[in-house]
């Protein structure tokens, strides 16, 4: 099968977010193993705080890079995007309390475990202008996110 050209697909084509919660702007790579996007800071968003957005929405922006893999590589396989979960993150790290808005980020994603089950984890990191975040995202994507919803009610 022809790899999808990254031109053909937006970011919110593959990210199961919408609105002010779609927080990538554009995919720039994507391997077998990883994924590079970039995003600017809004200043119109949920997270703005005047001019200024908390560096924990880092964590976001990585989730929703994993995100972007998981629903580009369904894509590739000729399958639906699904929805998935973020479970944990550890190994936070941060040189900055926040960003300011407008600041442009690269979010870097590379996968170093996949489960059957559809548990994954990934080593994450945002970088930019004076910022350097990484950290180590657990996320769960359920094969039939209906049959898993109804367990949990």
């Amino acid at each position: 099968m022809q790899p999808l050209s990254l031109q053909e697909l937006t970011a919110e084509e593959l990210v199961p977010h919408s609105g002010a919660m779609s927080l990538l702007d554009h995919l720039v790579t994507v391997g077998e193993e990883t994924l590079t996007a970039k995003l600017r800071v809004r200043e119109d968003g949920i997270f703005d705080r005047h001019g200024r957005v908390p560096a924990y929405v880092g964590i976001e922006y990585m989730a929703q890079a994993v995100a972007a893999f998981s629903g580009y590589h369904a894509k590739q396989a000729g399958e639906e995007v699904r929805l998935g979960f973020l479970l944990g993150t550890r190994k936070f790290n941060s040189n900055t309390d926040s960003y300011r808005c407008g600041d442009e980020l690269t979010v870097e994603v590379e996968r170093l475990l996949q489960a059957e089950n559809g548990m994954a984890t990934f080593e994450c990191k945002v970088s930019g202008a004076g910022v350097e975040q990484s950290a180590r995202l657990n996320v769960y994507q359920p094969e039939n996110i209906e049959q898993y919803l109804q367990k949990k009610v």
